[in-house]
């Protein structure tokens, strides 16, 4: 008897290219409006609550099957993690909105995914704060953002030519007290060795946080700021297998995999240290900092057209941003960050801690 094909199958449309193309000139024109002078942001997640160091821990014993890629060995990878905003106007954090968790591990042997950084030791994750994408493919994610940038009306006939889109957006703008707090997703899929998979972050505090009563600006930050100033921040990072073509698409990244025909399974511990990382320099390090799905590993290359269309515009955007702001873009290699004085980096470094687990024995 033939084996049954594989389940991660893609299929890309024949006029994808024409709307990834549109997606990149729109975007591009719209930070050139919008920051025609002085230091150009992001398209999307251009508001940062913190940059901060942190691990990430691979679990000890993990089954054969989620060996892949990083998660072959138990090892603790020194990693970066930006926290942010969705919306491409930056505002104050009470109003609701899509959060953001861009994970860089550094130290990954291997060829990456994109040739012009195929060397590079870094492997990134991008989550947010909402367990589905926008919307189901890149035509329908180009006439979203050619809404967004023509006007109210044409928000307006966006929405009610494509409901589905319209509820996944209200299901997803809300409202935090705190990005540590948060659960993270990836809705879009990848590559897990001959497998697909999508990620997901869950805190393990037992103590949420409550909105404030009259808050700041950047109260967000301020969160972020009093709880590691006294406590590490703990999240479960864990994968979600494809077991189903049809219930967990490929393809279609604003349809929900039912964890009912596959849980998600934790792989490995982020743990971001007890530190201060408000500073401007490191502020303004990780305003400089690219992430990308395919800052990557093959074993996990991403899978679906919002992931191929991130390959280009990610990339094509990030140049455009770091050459308007005469900014080298370059990968970090390690905790250190240029510039900033030796006696308060050491100072930082040796805030660093690991909890009670001392003896904690691992591949660094």
């Amino acid at each position: 008897m033939a084996s049954p094909p594989p389940l991660a199958t893609e299929k890309i449309p024949a006029d994808e290219a024409k709307y990834i193309r549109e997606l990149r000139k729109r975007l591009q024109a719209k930070i050139t409006q919008e920051y025609p002078k002085g230091i150009m942001r992001r398209d999307a997640h251009p508001k940062m609550h913190g940059l901060v160091r942190a691990y990430f821990i691979v679990e000890p014993d993990l089954p054969p099957e989620l060996r892949v890629g990083v998660f072959k060995e138990n090892r603790r990878y020194k990693a970066w993690i930006r926290f942010s905003n969705q919306n491409g106007t930056i505002q104050p954090d009470i109003k609701s909105d899509i959060r953001g968790m861009a994970i860089k591990l550094m130290g990954v042997p291997g060829k990456k995914l994109l040739e012009a950084e195929q060397d590079e030791q870094t492997h990134d994750f991008i989550l947010i704060s909402t367990d589905v994408f926008v919307t189901a493919d890149v035509k329908e994610f180009a006439g979203l953002i050619k809404a967004f940038t023509s006007g109210a009306l044409s928000i307006i006939w966006f929405f009610m030519t494509h409901w589905r889109a319209a509820y996944n957006l209200w299901h997803s703008m809300l409202k935090f007290a705190n990005p540590l707090h948060i659960s993270y997703f990836s809705t879009t899929p990848y590559m897990f060795g001959d497998k697909a998979v999508k990620y997901s972050v869950v805190p393990t505090t037992q103590v949420i946080d409550t909105l404030p009563a009259q808050p700041k600006v950047n109260f967000l930050r301020d969160a972020m700021v009093a709880q590691l100033s006294q406590e590490d921040a703990v999240f479960d990072f864990r994968v979600q297998i494809q077991t189903d073509a049809v219930q967990m698409p490929i393809e279609d990244p604003g349809k929900l995999w039912p964890e009912a025909l596959s849980p998600f399974r934790k792989v490995a511990t982020i743990r971001i240290p007890r530190q201060s990382f408000n500073s401007e320099i490191q502020r303004e390090f990780g305003e400089n900092m690219s992430f990308s799905p395919w800052h990557a590993l093959p074993e996990h290359r991403p899978l679906g057209g919002i992931n191929r269309a991130r390959k280009i515009v990610y990339d094509a955007i990030s140049k455009f941003r770091h050459e308007h702001n005469h900014v080298e873009r370059k990968e970090p290699t390690s905790w250190e960050i240029p510039g900033m004085d030796l006696n308060e980096q050491q100072n930082q470094n040796s805030r660093f801690q690991w909890g009670n687990t001392t003896t904690f024995q691992i591949h660094e």
